[in-house]
């Protein structure tokens, strides 16, 4: 316990030492990192569910995606976790993202869309989108609570959950249908983090 909590202070030191700007993003404007020193994240898609739920930010609200005039419900399992987004990044499409917030799934339990949970990055999985960086980051709750897995580092993962690594990285490789996600590795927490600092929005950049 005391290792996780050592490990614990040294990601709030330096997810505090990013000193980022909150923009409109997020629907509660918060920034990326809360004040506590965790990263927050946005719930669009509760875990569990099928129907792929994005945030309007002009009209401020959750809304169902339309494809060909029909909502779009994803094809294939449930999602394996959370699915939301980090207020306050954009991953910019003149730097090769996608033009959204960045990405991420919250292993936990099932919370509500809406929810704004503080978060401990784990991981990222690589992704390539027909050509677009579409990174996905890994997170555990930062309140032990709401986890369903004892870990808060990629290696730690690999050796108590490594199956559960495979259930991720298979469903965003396939939930699209096949051969339309590519992907491309894993990298650690602390890759993690720099992909946070690298899609936030500050000012300058608005």
């Amino acid at each position: 316990m005391s290792s996780n909590r050592a490990r614990i202070s040294v990601f709030s030191q330096m997810l505090l030492s990013m000193a980022l700007v909150s923009c409109s993003i997020s629907p509660y404007e918060h920034p990326p990192i809360s004040q506590n020193g965790y990263v927050n994240v946005v719930v669009e898609i509760p875990a569990g569910t099928n129907l792929k739920y994005e945030f309007n930010a002009k009209a401020e609200e959750f809304e169902v995606e339309i494809v060909d005039g029909k909502k779009r419900t994803v094809n294939f399992l449930p999602y394996p976790g959370n699915y939301g987004f980090i207020p306050s990044t954009l991953m910019d499409k003149a730097k090769g993202g996608d033009g959204d917030a960045l990405d991420i799934l919250v292993i936990s339990e099932s919370l509500s869309q809406g929810t704004v949970v503080e978060v401990i990055p784990v991981a990222v999985l690589q992704l390539s989108d027909q050509g677009e960086t579409d990174d996905k980051i890994i997170a555990v709750p930062a309140d032990e609570a709401l986890r369903t897995i004892n870990c808060i580092t990629l290696n730690c993962i690999r050796e108590k959950y490594p199956k559960a690594l495979s259930i991720i990285q298979d469903w965003f490789s396939s939930y699209k249908g096949a051969g339309k996600m590519k992907f491309l590795g894993w990298s650690n927490e602390k890759v993690a983090i720099s992909e946070i600092k690298k899609w936030s929005v500050s000012d300058e950049k608005k």
